[in-house]
C-alpha cells in the first residue's frame, strides 16, 4: 500500500469513527435525559447505528467483509426488536394513556415495591381538557379560564 492510500484510509477510518461516536453519544444522551418511551426507543436505535458505522469503518480499513456481515445481522435483529418494542409501547399507551416511562410502574408484579425516581408533576395527574368552539354569536370565555398549556414539556 502506498503512503497516500494508507493516509487516505486512515483519514476515512478516523472520520467514520468520529461520526459513529457522535451518533452513539447522541443516542446515550437521549436515553439518559428523556422519559418519553418513543424518544428513548429512537435513541437506542441511534446508538445501534453509531456502532454499525464503526463496524463498517473497521471492516473497510482491514479489507474484509466481517464487519459488513455483522452489521447486516445487527440491522436484522434491530428490525425484530423494533416490532417487539412497538407492541410494548402501544400496550403501555393503551393501559395508561400516556407514554411516560413512569407509566410502566403499573405493569410490575404485585409483590414488588414501587420504585419512583421522583414524583410525577401534578399536571400529569389531571384529566386532559380539550378546548371547545363557542356557539354562534356567543363570545368565548376570557382570562378567567385556566390555561390549557402545560408549564413543562
Amino acid at each position: 500500500m502506498t503512503p497516500l492510500v494508507a493516509a487516505t484510509s486512515t483519514a476515512l477510518l478516523q472520520n467514520a469513527l468520529v461520526v459513529g461516536a457522535m451518533l452513539f453519544a447522541l443516542g446515550l444522551v437521549g436515553i439518559l435525559t428523556r422519559r418519553n418511551l418513543i424518544v428513548m426507543f429512537l435513541s437506542a436505535e441511534l446508538m445501534l447505528q453509531g456502532i454499525s458505522v464503526s463496524l463498517v469503518a473497521w471492516s473497510r480499513h482491514h479489507g474484509d467483509f466481517g464487519g459488513h456481515v455483522l452489521v447486516i445481522f445487527v440491522l436484522t435483529v434491530a428490525a425484530c426488536e423494533a416490532a417487539v418494542a412497538l407492541v410494548f409501547v402501544l400496550q403501555a399507551f393503551a393501559r395508561t394513556g400516556r407514554l411516560d416511562v413512569a407509566a410502566w410502574q403499573a405493569l410490575r408484579e404485585a409483590t414488588l415495591a414501587r420504585s419512583v425516581d421522583h414524583a410525577l408533576p401534578a399536571s400529569d395527574a389531571e384529566p386532559q381538557r380539550w378546548p371547545r368552539l363557542s356557539t354562534a354569536g356567543v363570545l368565548p370565555p376570557g382570562a378567567e379560564e385556566p390555561s390549557l398549556e402545560r408549564e413543562h414539556v
